[in-house]
């Protein structure tokens, strides 16, 4: 298992319902339902990946995130799962309401273009940077936001919602603690809530 999905798998309670925005090949879902107990259905908007999880006899459907999640009601999911895909969003902070709209918690993962070694690259060879994380060209890449851990701290407080848990991800996806994180980690977890 994936070392952010076993601490997603972490944060969410046995028996719990998950809905997994940007599920892809679903392998977190999968491992979700088997480990976790969860009730779950994911959501996408690639059509290998839902094949790949339809074939696994997974419960998905085809939805593009960025035009909201009217499909579904008001607090009938306990998290809703948004990993690696934030930064692919037109709208981030839209998708982060309806996350918490739609679920009582949120639990975001995402790259962290602030981390140190992509901020050096940038700064020395005046180019887009790639790592394991964000293997792209600028020109091809899915990633259209490009936000740091600061960044997403700042809009959790605009969108008034509770950081509960974070975790850090070094590029070799090590969970790092300790000084200056906002520099060291390639990744950040996060477990929201309303703060209202």
């Amino acid at each position: 298992m994936k070392i952010d999905h076993k601490i997603i798998a972490d944060l969410i309670q046995d028996g719990s319902k998950v809905l997994d925005l940007g599920c892809g090949d679903g392998s977190l879902l999968e491992s979700l339902i088997k480990n976790k107990n969860v009730t779950g259905m994911g959501v996408d908007n690639w059509p290998e990946g839902l094949n790949e999880s339809m074939s696994k006899g997974l419960p998905v459907m085809q939805f593009d995130l960025n035009k909201g999640l009217q499909t579904f009601k008001d607090q009938s999911f306990d998290y809703v799962v948004l990993n690696m895909t934030l930064q692919a969003m037109n709208r981030p902070d839209q998708v982060i309401k309806e996350m918490i709209r739609v679920g009582k918690k949120a639990i975001v993962g995402f790259p962290n273009f602030g981390h140190y070694k992509l901020v050096l690259r940038m700064l020395f060879s005046g180019r887009m940077p790639k790592t394991k994380t964000l293997p792209y060209e600028w020109y091809n890449s899915p990633n259209i936001r490009l936000m740091t851990i600061q960044d997403f701290r700042q809009l959790c407080v605009d969108t008034n919602l509770k950081i509960l848990k974070q975790t850090f991800l070094n590029e070799n996806g090590k969970q790092i603690s300790g000084h200056l994180m906002r520099w060291r980690a390639s990744e950040g977890i996060f477990l929201l809530e309303s703060a209202s």
